[in-house]
């Protein structure tokens, strides 16, 4: 191989190394931490489930659906989230949002590429439901 090609793929190379932690900023899954699921004794067959998503900085969740009643609240940072037939919305740590049960919530999303959010989620679901379903593209 001629060095000027071995070079250009040397730098290629190197090029996409350099540019990964680029690429990398925001994918992976979310981070959901389980605090609290109790089964309801006034709602038989329900469970109250509050859970903590932290988004690292430009991260988003996939679009996906909640079979129960979703409570929203943002902790820290700021959160982009689009419900189906909505305007996307930012909100601001402090801030909260509804959605209703089987409401497809087509983004969620940090609204910061330099600093983390989270979000505080209360949902009220039949006792074997999973805590969201994803939406296929």
């Amino acid at each position: 191989m001629p060095a000027a090609t071995s070079l250009k793929f040397l730098f290629a190379g190197l090029s996409l190394a350099l540019s990964l932690p680029v690429f990398a900023q925001g994918t992976g899954e979310e981070k959901v931490t389980v605090q609290q699921e109790h089964k309801m004794p006034d709602a038989p067959g329900k469970k109250g489930l509050m859970i903590t998503v932290s988004y690292a900085p430009g991260q988003a969740s996939g679009a996906h659906v909640h079979s129960g009643s979703v409570f929203a609240y943002v902790l820290e940072g700021a959160v982009i989230s689009q419900l189906e037939g909505q305007k996307p919305v930012t909100y601001q740590a402090g801030q909260s949002w509804y959605e209703a049960p089987s409401t497809p919530h087509l983004v969620s999303r940090n609204a910061s590429n330099q600093k983390p959010a989270k979000l505080l989620v209360w949902m009220l679901l039949d006792e074997k439901a999973p805590v969201l379903t994803p939406l296929n593209k």
